[in-house]
Parts: structure tokens; sequence; C-alpha cells
């Protein structure tokens, strides 16, 4: 083996080191089977995360809330069709300034609510005109305030001011670009890129905040970077990108333009694993991942773990390649 062969290898070894991705430990969880505080008994289908760190999850009929670490704050709700209830609770999105948006899978609609609960405004009906739903499965909120639907029954994405007005849509059947077979998921990172998560097709797809496509990942499989019924999609503030595998009973993440960095879980009902784990939540660090463990009636959460890169080392790497 020549010098440059060694030196090149040297290099390499020590760039893989230094770039080497953190990995998720298990760090708690909470939730039993039941209907009384912290429990999950109505169907766990969402976890998101409050800018200022409070948990939501949504389940059929209500809204529930917690701390960082799972120690219940509150909850509203209930089965029905009048302001404040609910005809299948399916995702929650949080505003900027904290309020709380639900898309109902059998309502049709989009409602609104302060962080505790204080019903605002609501707006939406089953159909496929603008500003109508079909059974909608997704919610997002951009930094702007404006809300984005996943319409699933309709294939399309249909985005509204912070109060309801129509503002635009774009999708159709198919699976070329900018098409879908559904809407499962949906979240819009820090630069406006909304992604899109289509589980009929395997696949994430993302665009700008008018609709422009912009790139797409995935396909049917088990291996890395392949889905197998996703179901949850979530984003940090670093950009990387999480999806919730329903099938593979595991979380993928990814880079933002869909490279895949790593993976964990597998089937099981002790700490780390998963029986359908429906949706994925980040906190505001982006150090901790919130999971929707959904038949074993629970949210567990896991920490970053940072590789260890000191200067020096970042500096012997470069060294090697001048």
């Amino acid at each position: 083996m020549n010098k440059l062969t060694i030196t090149t290898a040297a290099a390499l070894g020590a760039l893989a080191a230094v770039c080497a991705w953190g990995g998720w430990e298990f760090a708690g969880k909470w939730g039993y089977n039941g209907y009384g505080n912290g429990e999950f008994g109505y169907h766990l289908n969402a976890v998101e995360v409050a800018p200022k760190g409070i948990v939501y999850t949504a389940e059929l009929s209500r809204i529930q809330y917690f701390t960082l670490k799972g120690r219940f704050l509150g909850k509203w709700g209930s089965s029905g069709s009048g302001k404040g209830q609910f005809k299948y609770a399916y995702d929650v999105g949080i505003a900027p300034n904290g309020n709380v948006y639900t898309v109902e899978w059998h309502g049709h609609r989009v409602q609104c609510f302060s962080p505790t609960g204080d019903f605002l405004y609501l707006w939406g009906s089953e159909g496929s005109g603008d500003g109508q739903f079909k059974h909608p499965q997704s919610i997002a909120v951009a930094r702007n305030g404006n809300v984005y639907v996943g319409d699933s029954g309709n294939r399309r994405v249909q985005y509204f001011t912070s109060s309801g007005s129509f503002l635009g849509k774009w999708g159709s059947f198919g699976n070329g670009n900018g098409q879908f077979g559904d809407t499962r998921g949906i979240t819009i990172n820090r630069e406006g890129v909304v992604y899109v998560l289509d589980q009929r097709f395997d696949r994430v797809q993302f665009f700008t905040l008018t609709g422009s496509f912009l790139g797409k990942w995935g396909s049917h499989g088990s291996g890395n970077g392949q889905f197998t019924a996703p179901h949850g999609i979530g984003v940090g503030p670093d950009g990387w990108v999480f999806v919730t595998d329903v099938g593979e009973n595991r979380v993928q993440y990814f880079t933002r333009a869909g490279s895949f960095l790593g993976k964990f879980g597998k089937k099981g009902s002790g700490n780390g694993e998963f029986d359908f784990p429906y949706d994925v939540g980040i906190a505001p660090t982006g150090t901790r991942l919130y999971v929707a463990d959904t038949y074993n009636y629970r949210v567990q959460y896991f920490n970053r773990n940072e590789p260890t890169v000191s200067p020096a080392s970042v500096g012997r790497v470069k060294a090697l390649f001048k």
C-alpha cells in the first residue's frame, strides 16, 4: 500500500469518525390502556411538541397535554360534532404562538384552540371544493402561521390562513411527482419546505410552501430508506426528517433532502420497542424525540446521543487532505 493510499484511508477513517451521526436512546415513557388522565384507550393517533415544550396527543375524541417528561397537565374534548368535540381527531398541528389545530377524519374539518383548549374557530365540511375535506389525516402549521392540511380522500394538500381562509392547493391521484395515493402525514421545516408522507406509495415528497415539487424519496420494502406503511412524519430544528414505519415498527430519519441517516426500534412492548408507531414529535431543541406507540398505549421518548468531536480531530482531518 503506497503512502497516498495510507493517507487517504486514514483521512477517510478520521472523517467518518467526525461525521458520525448521533443515535437515539430510550429515555422514558408514559401511558397505559385506559381512559383516565395520561392513559390512551381511545386510540392514540398523534403526538406533537409545542414551541414552549408542551407535548400534545390526539385520540379519537380528546386532546391531552403533558410536560416533556409526561406529567399530565390537562385535556379537552368529547365525542360529537359540536365546537370542541371530535369525530375521530387524527392529527395535531401547533402554531408558532402555541395555538393547537386539530383535523378530524370523520368530522371533515379543522378546529383551532388556545394552548389550554379554549375553542377559537373551525372550518371545513365534507366535499371536494376549496376548503372542503374528505377524511383529512394530517395538519401542520408554517412559521408564517398558515395552516396546511393533508386532505387524504381528495389526494391533495390545501393551505389556509391561521383563521381558515382558503389560500391554495395542489395534488391529484397518482404516483407521479406532486401526486398522491393518500396524504397520511405532513410537516414543515424552518425554511418553509413542506414534507408530505404518502402511505399508499411508501414515499415522502417535498415541496415549496405553494406546492412546487422539490424532490422525493422512498419505496416499498424493509431496507434503509424504504417503508412498509409509513404513518407519521416530523422534522427537527436541524432539518432532520423522521418517519414512523408502522409495518416495520421502527423510526427512520433522514437529511432534509432524504439521505438515510439511521433507524431504531423493533416489534415488541419493551423499552424502545413499538407496536404500530403512529406518529413522531420533536422537542424544540431537536435533542428529544417522542413516538406515539399506539397499540402499546403509551408515548415513548428518546434522547439524541451526540458523537464526540473535538476541534483538534477536525483539524487533523483537514491536515490529512492538505
